[in-house]
């Protein structure tokens, strides 16, 4: 955490701080966020230059994340393929503070039951 808090982040650097994602995902959600039409994964695939088998992977990341939205597209004779886009930024800003929030009360906790258990004045045969 400290080398977080020393470090010049830009917002993205949230995808890697709060989620644990890599640059690779970083570089997929860009795409995503800059293409006007939902993408295929092959699209993304070729705008990355990696194997189809690379980005799917850094797709997933990204989905179970939340930071974009998968949707199902069905031809008419049959079958179906999946196309993907940004989440709303502002649900992920909301998401993202959530989870922060809660990181932030768990760390109080912590620092809490820390205090309580090697706090000099609270040891036995200690003088007060």
């Amino acid at each position: 955490m400290a080398e977080y808090l020393q470090q010049d982040m830009e917002c993205e650097g949230l995808l890697e701080c709060i989620h644990g994602l890599k640059e690779l995902d970083r570089h997929c959600y860009q795409v995503v966020v800059e293409s006007e039409e939902s993408l295929t994964i092959d699209d993304i695939a070729e705008r990355i230059e990696r194997e189809r088998s690379t980005a799917y992977r850094s797709i997933q990341r990204l989905l179970q994340a939340g930071f974009i939205q998968k949707e199902q597209v069905n031809y008419d004779q049959g079958g179906y393929y999946h196309v993907y886009r940004p989440t709303n930024p502002g649900e992920v800003s909301h998401e993202m503070q959530r989870m922060l929030n809660e990181w932030y009360a768990k760390m109080g906790q912590l620092i809490q039951e820390f205090e309580d258990k090697y706090d000099e004045t609270e040891r036995p045969g200690k003088p007060v």
